[in-house]
């Protein structure tokens, strides 16, 4: 565990010190440290051996989530984005549900001799999305604020719900389910978002309304105003897990909550919080990537590089496009935010729990999710600084010839994690 330990921070300060130079030229952290991953995870080095059992690896990856998910929903105008929740709102309710399905159908057809309810495993695993990974792509200013937006509602919030469907999911193939299947998805979304909302807004109005009289009257040091946040995620996070709630769902609406009552926004308060989930999620990665090591090689298959392909373009981007429907939104649009649907840490984190849990399948499982991770990583993140660009380029003409266009109405929008790199 120490060399593991002493591994993974020398592959954090050296990527540290070029990092500057790595992110003008498109390639991201999560890049870097899954590739680092996989060279000390090989068998001739073994200098990171991560058991996949270990309940702390878990919350490991699940802390790391949280911290970021808390850090850019702090940054939302909560009261604004009432008011602008059309295209987040159809990416949830018609785009997930959708992905869903054709993740399920299309493990069926890939897969062979995939029972149903490891195929019903498989698509909730793949389907939350992950902005971290497109960070380019939900923090240019190019990019129209609204199309932004919906991607950063969409990323911080279907990791909360695609849980109950996982569990239910798990609890199937383990026939340990005692209720129907309707029910019990029913039950398991009532308890993890019910009490993931209770938890996320009672913690993050009680830290947001404490900041603010605190902050107002003097009584902060500079430092607590990064530790008091830190602090609210942690503990919303803790508070859902404890009721019995989505920790995902908790965390984002305590920032949001937290935001809204709190009255700030920037970087005083979310820097931290966004900084020590940066640390987290690079280990993760690097775990991740000495993982793909002895898990994934062993047991990748023609079958599953299909699928990754698959559910990384047509099972992601159809379920958008009919989503987007009727809302004027044009082909490219549709497209650019079709393919902005990176899978990572969610997915790693609900790969660890099916693996612990012993579902049937699950070489095969943990190796397609792994082998959709990896891909996303690389192909989402070399395609992003490229992409961004183009899509920029298109819309500038666009608007300026029809400023009406869909992708042009003013909506809320976080405010920026980070300048991105210059080119």
């Amino acid at each position: 565990m120490i060399v593991a330990l002493i591994t993974i921070a020398v592959i954090l300060i050296l990527y540290g010190v070029v990092s500057r130079p790595l992110g003008a030229r498109g390639i991201t952290s999560a890049m870097v440290f899954t590739a680092a991953g996989v060279a000390v995870g090989t068998s001739a080095l073994n200098l990171v051996n991560i058991h996949l059992e270990s309940i702390a690896a878990q919350r490991f990856c699940e802390l790391a989530l949280v911290f970021l998910l808390f850090a850019d929903a702090t940054r939302i105008d909560l009261a604004g984005l009432r008011r602008h929740l059309a295209w987040p709102r159809r990416l949830l309710l018609i785009g997930l549900p959708l992905t869903l399905f054709a993740a399920f159908g299309t493990g069926l057809l890939v897969l062979p001799g995939i029972a149903l309810t490891g195929a019903f495993v498989l698509s909730t695993m793949v389907c939350p999305t992950d902005a971290a990974l497109g960070q380019r792509v939900v923090s240019d200013q190019a990019v129209p604020a609204r199309v932004r937006q919906a991607l950063d509602v969409e990323s911080g919030l279907n990791d909360g719900l695609c849980v109950p469907f996982f569990l239910v999911a798990v609890d199937l193939s383990l026939a340990r389910l005692s209720t129907g299947v309707t029910a019990a998805v029913i039950r398991n979304m009532a308890e993890q978002i019910g009490w993931g909302l209770v938890a996320g807004v009672g913690t993050g109005a009680l830290a947001g309304l404490l900041l603010r009289a605190a902050d107002d009257r003097g009584w902060i040091e500079g430092q607590w105003r990064q530790i008091l946040p830190l602090s609210a995620a942690l503990l919303s996070y803790l508070v859902a897990l404890r009721l019995g709630g989505s920790g995902f769902i908790a965390a984002f609406t305590g920032g949001m909550t937290f935001g809204y009552f709190s009255r700030r926004h920037d970087l005083r308060v979310t820097t931290l919080s966004e900084d020590v989930g940066g640390v987290l999620a690079g280990a993760t990665w690097v775990g991740f990537g000495a993982l793909a090591v002895g898990v994934l090689l062993p047991h990748v298959t023609w079958q599953t590089v299909v699928f990754a392909v698959l559910s990384l373009t047509l099972v992601r981007m159809v379920p958008v496009a009919i989503a987007l429907l009727g809302t004027g939104t044009r082909l490219e649009t549709v497209a650019f935010m079709g393919w902005f649907g990176p899978r990572g840490l969610a997915s790693i984190v609900f790969a660890l729990i099916a693996l612990d849990e012993g579902v049937p399948d699950r070489q095969t499982l943990l190796a397609t999710v792994m082998m959709t991770i990896l891909l996303s990583v690389f192909l989402h993140g070399l395609s992003s600084a490229p992409l961004v660009a183009a899509y920029s380029h298109w819309y500038a003409g666009h608007v300026a010839k029809q400023p009406s266009a869909a992708e042009a109405k003013s909506t809320a929008m976080s405010r920026l994690r980070r300048h991105p790199a210059p080119e």
